[in-house]
């Protein structure tokens, strides 16, 4: 079966996953990860992307962003990923591929999913057993929006600005959210979107989100057949 092509609206949040080809480590250490924050720093403004959430892990990084037009984000991954490869190839006086073909992404609902993607994110960490809890991790957008560190090149969504009517109240509602984790059912649901490319959202957001794209943006149902065969 043909690979879908990805999902990519303007205005919509967008889950994001690249990974190193095989496997591999993408990030050697500190500097390298702090090279890949520069090139995410310095892209955002100049594809007019709003970054919410990040996350490096050894071999893999995820990113929560919502892009202001339908090719900025894949220009935005496209300028950090060939930019950081240069950097990393040099450095370590290597040569070849570092990422494991095109990244991966999908549209989230953001009133439903938004804050369960980023909680989701700042999680990674703990989930790989990297450290007992996310504030331990220096390398996420957890510090910025628990009020340890801050970092102005991310755009905290309004979701996160609902958490409080102060700084201080948003930032420990965050880290209570953070604290308590997510179910695993919703965990589910953010991977499979991810990994499979489906949005993820009610079913009242995903028909509006059709009709924004020919693009199939839902696993279909069994018995159901699809309306246009160009969709897919």
């Amino acid at each position: 079966m043909a690979r879908l092509p990805r999902l990519t609206l303007a205005d919509q949040p967008h889950h994001v996953l690249q990974r190193g080809n095989n496997r591999q480590p993408i990030f050697i250490d500190d500097a390298d990860r702090e090279r890949m924050l520069t090139l995410l720093a310095e892209n955002v403004s100049r594809w007019d992307i709003a970054l919410h959430a990040y996350v490096l892990m050894d071999n893999h990084f995820h990113l929560l962003a919502t892009p202001s037009t339908a090719d900025g984000l894949p220009r935005f991954m496209q300028s950090v990923g060939r930019g950081y490869v240069r950097w990393f190839n040099d450095r370590h006086a290597r040569t070849g591929t570092l990422w494991e073909g095109r990244y991966r992404s999908t549209v989230v609902q953001a009133e439903r999913w938004l804050l369960p993607c980023m909680v989701s994110i700042d999680l990674n960490p703990v989930r790989a057993g990297l450290v007992a809890d996310a504030s331990a991790y220096r390398w996420s957008s957890h510090a910025h929006y628990v009020g340890v560190r801050g970092e102005r090149w991310l755009s905290p969504p309004p979701q996160y600005w609902s958490l409080g009517n102060t700084p201080f109240a948003r930032e420990a509602a965050y880290a209570e959210r953070v604290a308590a984790g997510i179910g695993m059912a919703d965990q589910a649901v953010i991977t499979e979107s991810l990994l499979q490319g489906w949005a993820a959202g009610d079913p009242r957001f995903l028909a509006r989100l059709q009709e924004a794209t020919p693009r199939r943006i839902e696993k279909m149902r069994a018995g159901r057949r699809p309306k246009d065969s160009t969709a897919s």
